[in-house]
């Protein structure tokens, strides 16, 4: 596995890689079993898996958010290698907007809702970042999980306006045994906030409606930033200790 500490390097290797069919995986860190299926299917479905390691800073709109993100890169990397990943980009900020956040992709009226409601510039910050390592990359294609569903939405919809030749694979999301949507913000759960999580996807499962959802969850002691339904699936983002959980499934008549 080949580590590549600058854009410029990875870039010029990158024109040896032509003829062979390219997968990639853009990540924050904090690895975990979800970030793992991804890798595994794009080892399977490509020649080459380039996987990047990147907290984006324009995706935060909290500052103390972004501080305290777990980074654990000595441990993702040995999981990315384990894996067979063949090549890692790690982009420090200052290549990644070498002069500022002096262009930005915009998303529509449509997205300001759910995420894009909740944390202003997130989802303007999630394409200005995807779109320069998309280009970073050049892969023939790239792997995001479902649990961020708004996000892959939007992304799908971007590459397709702005004709980006790098198919977007949709990829489950990969659950706890408690049904726990799995999640690098798992980490800053305390043991008992861990187990209470669960509570999430259960509700969302047997509750009839968002409405009731959201009262359960209020209940249960969460701090419910919403729920809602939308392209035929169930949304929700909540706080337990601090920490915000999102996770959605297909409403009962998708499932």
């Amino acid at each position: 596995m080949q580590v590549w500490k600058t854009v410029a390097e990875w870039l010029h290797y990158r024109k040896t890689l032509v003829g062979r069919s390219i997968g990639f995986v853009p990540t924050m860190g904090a690895l975990h079993r979800g970030h793992g299926t991804l890798v595994e299917r794009c080892r399977r479905e490509n020649d080459i898996v380039v996987v990047s390691i990147f907290v984006n800073p324009t995706q935060f709109n909290d500052p103390k958010d972004l501080d305290r993100y777990p980074r654990t890169l000595e441990s993702d990397l040995a999981l990315l290698e384990s894996l067979g990943t063949d090549h890692v980009i790690l982009p420090t900020q200052g290549e990644m907007y070498p002069h500022g956040y002096r262009f930005k992709i915009e998303p529509d009226g449509r997205t300001h809702i759910m995420e894009g409601a909740s944390r202003p510039g997130f989802l303007t910050g999630v394409m200005t970042v995807v779109m320069k390592l998309l280009n970073i990359a050049s892969a023939d294609r790239a792997y995001f999980g479902e649990k961020d569903y708004q996000q892959l939405r939007t992304v799908a919809d971007m590459v397709e306006d702005f004709f980006i030749p790098t198919e977007i694979v949709a990829c489950e999301t990969i659950r706890e045994e408690s049904g726990l949507a799995e999640s690098s913000r798992n980490k800053l759960l305390s043991a008992d906030a861990h187990a209470k999580a669960a509570v999430i996807y259960k509700t969302l499962k047997t509750a009839a409606n968002a409405s009731d959802a959201r009262s359960a969850l209020e209940a249960a002691g969460f701090t419910v930033d919403y729920v809602e339904e939308h392209w035929g699936r169930r949304f929700v983002a909540a706080f337990l200790d601090g920490v915000r959980l999102i996770d959605n499934i297909p409403t009962p008549e998708n499932r």
